[in-house]
């Protein structure tokens, strides 16, 4: 998506001051920052640490669910240590 947009008055100088300070580089890239920080403000979008805990519990229940039906059956360390011995340089 493309946009153009028009500031001016203590928006633009403030989004130039920014980019002066080394916030960041480009006032696109300021731009877009403040618009992901307000899409988290108002709960629109979220974060990256939620979508990847939630991949995560979503994987922990299918394998739960694997192990479970016997499809995939888990080791004791022991045994573990055992099958991956070599692998592992012990």
């Amino acid at each position: 998506m493309e946009a153009v947009v028009r500031l001016d008055g203590a928006v633009a100088a403030a989004l130039t001051r920014l980019v002066e300070l080394g916030y960041f580089q480009t006032r696109s890239e300021a731009i877009r920052a403040g618009i992901l920080h307000l899409s988290k403000e108002f709960q629109v979008l979220r974060s990256p640490q939620e979508v990847e805990d939630e991949l995560v519990v979503q994987k922990m229940k299918r394998v739960e669910a694997e192990v479970k039906s016997g499809k995939i059956k888990m080791l004791s360390e022991k045994q573990a240590l055992a099958k991956y011995k070599k692998e592992l340089g012990l």
